[in-house]
């Protein structure tokens, strides 16, 4: 298991140098982040070479990224626009963003499994064909939709959450819009759940449980269950990166200050650092994320071993 992670370590730095050279890429080169700090004013040419001497903007784009990865190394991640440090936004928006996704997760993970569960047993009744049809219609509506109706239902016409989360964005402000982040993703859940327990549900060792005289609800989550939820871990580690990073819409429709408002601002104002730093940050959660995942695996089947 040690040589196994070691080896997946050094499988993601070049995953990590060739994401953070593209999105370095995308945002220096396409893009003109002195041009972007002045806005519509003239500056002087004299200050505007200043200032691309100061940021390092007036060196080769492989320098600039060496030298932006040097500085990451040092807990540096640049100054935004206004004059405050990229770590001090991240400092204040990743705990929020955090919070959201984990009651997402949580969410996704209760009702998808459960509905999944349920719909893998009586595959092809009628609680089969609602869960079905009830995946397929959360599927089809776009987060922005599904968002704002339920902020005008549950905030605005019944009052029963505030409409809009605090500065301080406590967990039980959280709920609803966990809730419109985490539908699409809960529907996949679901789906990949029952495939996976309608599949497993007709397999020998199911089979050689039950003629052993094992109670039903032990066949189900000592056997069943546990071998079904490989491909639901897998989707699931991989959704905590696109969750974080995918917020944006939900954080602008309740005016959540993450991870999501701050790339939004960022992208707008083409405040490079911000961008930049935010996405670093977002790459890492996703390798992590996949690595604990493959270990998962392990302990939900014991057949799988890491050399």
């Amino acid at each position: 298991m040690g040589r196994y992670v070691i080896r997946r370590l050094l499988q993601m730095i070049p995953v990590f140098i060739g994401s953070t050279f593209l999105i370095f890429f995308m945002v220096y080169a396409l893009g003109d982040p002195v041009a972007a700090l002045f806005g519509d004013k003239a500056p002087d040419p004299a200050t505007v070479q200043r200032i691309r001497r100061d940021l390092y903007l007036d060196q080769p784009l492989w320098k600039q990224y060496l030298h932006y990865m040097g500085q990451i190394f040092q807990g540096n991640f640049g100054t935004a626009f206004n004059g405050q440090p990229v770590t001090e936004l991240m400092a204040s928006a990743f705990p929020i963003t955090l919070r959201l996704t984990l009651v997402a997760i949580v969410i996704e993970m209760i009702v998808g499994i459960v509905l999944g569960v349920f719909s893998g047993l009586r595959r092809g009744r009628s609680v089969d064909t609602s869960v079905l049809v009830f995946t397929l219609v959360v599927v089809s509506i776009p987060t922005f939709v599904s968002g704002y109706l339920l902020q005008f239902l549950f905030g605005v016409q019944w009052n029963w959450v505030k409409p809009s989360v605090s500065s301080e964005a406590p967990l039980d402000e959280l709920l609803l819009p966990g809730v419109a982040l985490a539908l699409v993703s809960l529907a996949y859940v679901t789906r990949l759940t029952r495939t996976s327990i309608a599949e497993n549900a007709r397999a020998d060792y199911v089979r050689t449980a039950i003629a052993k005289g094992l109670p039903r609800h032990r066949v189900i989550t000592r056997h069943l269950l546990r071998n079904s939820l490989i491909p639901v871990v897998t989707f699931i580690g991989t959704d905590i990166g696109a969750l974080m990073g995918g917020a944006i819409v939900t954080e602008r429709i309740f005016n959540i200050h993450g991870v999501g408002f701050q790339l939004y601002q960022g992208i707008l104002r083409q405040n490079s650092p911000t961008v930049v730093g935010f996405v670093t940050i977002l790459v890492l959660i996703f390798l992590v994320a996949n690595l604990l995942v493959d270990l998962l695996y392990a302990v939900l089947d014991p057949r799988i071993r890491y050399a």
